[in-house]
């Protein structure tokens, strides 16, 4: 089963080397209105300009990242803000959570017809169920240049989340769907489907792992049942270079299924003394091996 939270305006978090933005925007060929959040450490820019890039910023590669289940993005913020201090621009788009062919999709024209994107490389980083979506989403695109997963779901053609899960035995949401979820439907749900709620009784130690699991809990965003259930296309990583974060306390995808799924890959490995959401409780060990992916594909 998958990862979610709870539908609000979509937001994407953008920094750009020192300099951090917001302002709401709307991306061409139909592209969630953006929300930047902006700070500069000197002077911030006036309001409704884009964030001017450091002078150093242009010549690395751009950082996206995919946030996964019952989340949004700013999960990511305490990566980003690492990020943000070695002078990196960091996109960290919604995630939708309707579907693996529909979410991979729009993140495909994120990556693709994002004007503040053209002519740069790219490092596209997944949580949980944000791995597998870019597996897909980068495949064609020849700006990508590395994949990270952090505790996440690195499948091959053919698979899906929930068989991924119950691959390897241990985690805590792959038992009785109806004690581990609260199902609700939604207009225009594929037959059968429905917004998975996690039962907010498992976030302290199944999926929050002791990292502000009330919060967490009431501001989940549920994942389509559909999206676990659809299979995966031809994997990105099969030719792009591939890192993985491997949280060795991780109760939704086990430890030796994340390392499967990593070796498999033949991704360069990170294994991290965190739970699930090591974005949140390690954004430094997170951040260096992001970095190493940028660093070797620049």
């Amino acid at each position: 089963m998958k990862l979610s939270l709870k539908p609000r305006l979509a937001r994407a978090r953008i920094i750009t080397g020192p300099v951090i933005g917001t302002a709401a925007a709307g991306l061409a060929a139909g592209l969630a209105a953006i929300s930047l959040v902006a700070a500069s450490a000197q002077a911030a820019p006036a309001a409704g300009n884009a964030p001017v890039a450091h002078a150093t910023a242009s010549a690395k590669p751009v950082i996206v990242l995919e946030h996964g289940a019952w989340a949004d993005a700013s999960s990511w913020d305490r990566v980003i803000a690492r990020l943000a201090v070695a002078g990196y621009t960091v996109y960290a788009p919604p995630n939708p959570l309707r579907g693996l062919p529909s979410d991979s999709a729009y993140l495909h024209d994120f990556l693709t017809k994002n004007p503040a994107l053209a002519g740069r490389k790219i490092v596209l980083v997944g949580h949980s169920c944000g791995g597998a979506v870019i597996t897909n989403a980068a495949v064609g695109d020849p700006a990508v240049k590395a994949l990270v997963y952090v505790d996440a779901f690195i499948p091959a053609k053919g698979q899906t989340v929930d068989g991924l899960l119950g691959k390897v035995p241990g985690s805590c949401i792959g038992g009785n769907p109806a004690s581990t979820f609260l199902p609700v439907p939604y207009p225009g749900a594929p037959k059968g489907a429905a917004d998975l709620y996690l039962q907010p009784q498992l976030f302290p130690d199944c999926f929050a792992s002791g990292v502000s699991a009330a919060q967490l809990a009431a501001t989940q965003r549920p994942l389509s049942s559909a999206a676990v259930t659809q299979p995966s296309g031809t994997p990105a990583w099969a030719k792009v270079p591939s890192w993985a974060v491997v949280g060795t306390g991780d109760k939704v995808i086990p430890p030796a299924e994340l390392l499967a799924m990593a070796n498999r890959a033949h991704a360069h490995v990170a294994k991290v003394k965190a739970g699930h959401l090591s974005l949140i409780s390690a954004p430094d060990a997170v951040a260096r091996v992001i970095i190493q992916a940028t660093t070797a594909s620049s």
